[in-house]
């Protein structure tokens, strides 16, 4: 698709899209993470609004052009870096607080998707979020939809749902990477004394 189109979805252009990118960054419950990874940036328009909410961030694409064009988006941001790797073989070292994974679990088979999550769970820190937002119609060459995703997200050990937000076109939830005890870390509200 990027061989017609540098960026082939109008990420950039559609209300749709904007409104769901400031959706995600509204729905994380920290206001600040140490490292973050967003696999399947495209061309960077998510990656620009997480920046803001990071001291470093990883993004990634398997396709080239895309890579080259959020790495010309986030060119100002020396705290992003944009890697071309394919996941989840290609998977980076180190650990996250948070991992964001939008608009790309439907194009995994069932095996490459559970090898995938298990990687997220491994790298996720202890209490680190994991934000996970799904278009929620069918499509052709997606292998689900934002509600059959959530199920199988939510059905993974380790991890505590926090968040659950569904419209008609998509699905975004936000998880949280739970300790040894199984209890997740506390709410927004708790952490600043609230509740």
């Amino acid at each position: 698709m990027y061989r017609h189109a540098p960026d082939p979805w109008h990420l950039a252009e559609r209300w749709y899209e904007r409104r769901k990118y400031d959706l995600t960054v509204a729905c994380l419950p920290l206001p600040r993470y140490r490292r973050a990874f967003e696999p399947a940036c495209s061309v960077g328009e998510l990656t620009v609004r997480l920046a803001e909410r990071c001291d470093q961030l990883l993004a990634c694409d398997r396709v080239e052009s895309a890579v080259v064009s959020a790495r010309e988006r986030t060119a100002g941001l020396p705290h992003v870096e944009v890697s071309r790797l394919t996941l989840p073989a290609q998977w980076p070292a180190g650990s996250f607080d948070l991992i964001v994974l939008s608009e790309l679990l439907y194009y995994f088979d069932a095996a490459t998707l559970q090898e995938l999550l298990a990687r997220v769970v491994d790298s996720l820190d202890e209490g680190g979020t994991l934000v996970t937002v799904h278009w929620n119609h069918p499509v052709p060459e997606h292998l689900g939809t934002g509600s059959t995703l959530a199920e199988i997200v939510g059905s993974v050990s380790g991890l505590s749902l926090t968040a659950d937000h569904r419209e008609d076109d998509f699905v975004l939830q936000v998880y949280v990477r739970t300790g040894p005890d199984g209890a997740p870390a506390p709410s927004p509200a708790a952490r600043e004394g609230l509740v």
